[in-house]
């Protein structure tokens, strides 16, 4: 398992959809890009990257609307 390369906190701006956010985020340099994954960090607050290993955190104060 790759250990975290990074951790990105997330807003709720950057979410790109319910609950989840994509990786390679813009952010990321061209030459780091692998396969676009979605990841859910509405469940548990965070996830991981299975590709490049980097962690992405809810924010501090940052809710998700459920039903």
């Amino acid at each position: 398992m790759n250990e975290p390369k990074a951790t990105v906190e997330v807003q709720a701006a950057d979410l790109a959809g319910p609950g989840v956010v994509f990786c390679p985020n813009p952010k990321m340099p061209l030459w780091s890009n692998h396969p676009r994954v979605f990841i859910d960090v509405a469940s548990t607050g965070e996830g991981r990257c299975p590709y490049c290993g980097t962690a992405y955190k809810l924010a501090a104060g940052v809710h998700l609307h459920g039903h």
